[in-house]
């Protein structure tokens, strides 16, 4: 598996896979290659069908910069669904270099004619089981397992702690509309001051989602924002991380514990399955957003290793076959709210299995359900995943 370092990102938004991950090819290519009098780039996949509504063009022109053309297209003859190429043109507009770029999910890169050291393997182990196990036998934590493979992970996770916080807080205190046609106007600040004079039974949760909000606007604002593991998936855990640290006064160490944690198990599904809503629709994005929160939560909780894994399962099996059908290609409708609704389901999940297993052992372990979110993924329609020709979008249309 990569390092928990490639999981979590601060970018901007409004998408890991639209705006992140050209951002670093497009950086990278200029690094590598120097600079050229003009540049082409041919989107294929749903950077095509949701380019526009991404900012996918704009990203990218503004980081190639100078004569710089962005062409949509749909059909290509790649392996993977999702990518684009990048040549660099002499004075003539003729093709001097070409490089073939995966976005692969939650702003990660693979590039056909040059690897990248980020992709690195970290970690020996692919799977929970496979990790548990060598826990039990070195008879170490999970955070000493990260933290043995990636020395310098506290310090890092840290800083995404911060970015997590400083994101809801800006959010929470924005108002006005969103940019884009939807002309959707933000909701976090006003549905926090809703929070407040809410019922006692209501107030934990209405905060909880206006936090998910907060973050959720500011990355459909194309602002800074972390992957957890998308950034259209990104308000789940830093809404949920924001609460721990702010509300409840959980201490920075047990705050990064527990984002270690969440990290381990986005990293199996990375690694197993996907968080590309290309590839896999949002299960892969909300789904494992929810999946990675739950687990956190159930460690603050202080359940032990199985209980936390029951959790994560339980978070990511009700979000099978979760749909990407974004309205017009923004990150607005139907995400925003679905980020706000996950941090809720990620809490309801840990405290399931919290309970739930005093009374029996769960059945379906978490591997299992990351290979069927997966086998799901490769079964709903193109439509579906991110390329706003289905679903919701479909019917915005109408």
């Amino acid at each position: 598996m990569q390092g928990i370092k490639e999981l979590f990102k601060i970018g901007r938004g409004p998408s890991s896979s639209h705006t992140l991950a050209p951002e670093r090819a497009c950086k990278l290519f200029l690094e590598v290659n120097g600079t050229y009098p003009g540049y082409l780039v041919e989107l294929y996949g749903s950077l095509s069908l949701t380019g526009k509504g991404h900012h996918t063009d704009k990203i990218i022109e503004e980081t190639l910069g100078g004569n710089c053309k962005v062409v949509f297209k749909l059909d290509w003859d790649e392996s993977f669904p999702n990518g684009f190429y990048i040549y660099g043109l002499d004075t003539n507009g003729n093709k001097q270099v070409k490089w073939t770029v995966f976005s692969i999910g939650g702003g990660s890169i693979q590039i056909k004619e040059h690897p990248v050291n980020y992709n690195d393997e970290v970690y020996f182990e692919t799977s929970l089981e496979e990790i548990y196990q060598v826990c039990e036998k070195n008879h170490e934590t999970l955070m000493e397992y990260a933290q043995r493979h990636e020395s310098d992970i506290r310090t890092y996770l840290s800083d995404i702690l911060d970015a997590m916080c400083a994101c809801v807080k800006r959010g929470l205190s924005e108002e006005g509309m969103l940019p884009g046609e939807l002309q959707m106007r933000r909701s976090a600040h006003d549905l926090y001051l809703q929070g407040l004079h809410a019922n006692m039974s209501d107030q934990r949760d209405i905060r909880l989602m206006s936090y998910a909000y907060a973050a959720s606007e500011e990355n459909a604002a194309g602002h800074t924002c972390v992957t957890a593991p998308t950034l259209g998936a990104c308000g789940v855990l830093a809404a949920f991380m924001y609460y721990a640290y702010n509300d409840c006064e959980i201490t920075r160490e047990k705050c990064i514990d527990a984002l270690i944690i969440a990290g381990i198990f986005g990293n199996v599904v990375k690694t197993n399955a996907t968080i590309s809503g290309a590839v896999g629709g949002c299960q892969a994005e909300v789904g494992t957003a929810v999946s990675m929160t739950a687990a956190a939560c159930a460690y603050l909780e202080g359940l032990q290793p199985s209980q936390i894994e029951y959790a994560a399962e339980i978070g990511m099996e009700h979000n099978l076959g979760l749909t990407c059908d974004p309205v017009l290609g923004y990150v607005m409708i139907p995400c925003i709210e679905r980020n706000a609704v996950g941090v809720r389901r990620a809490v309801d999940s840990a405290n399931l299995a919290k309970y739930l297993s005093r009374v029996r052992s769960h059945l379906v372990s978490f591997d299992m359900v990351v290979e069927t979110m997966k086998d799901t993924g490769s079964q709903l329609p193109r439509s579906l995943r991110e390329t706003a020709e289905g679903g919701l979008a479909k019917e915005w249309e109408k």
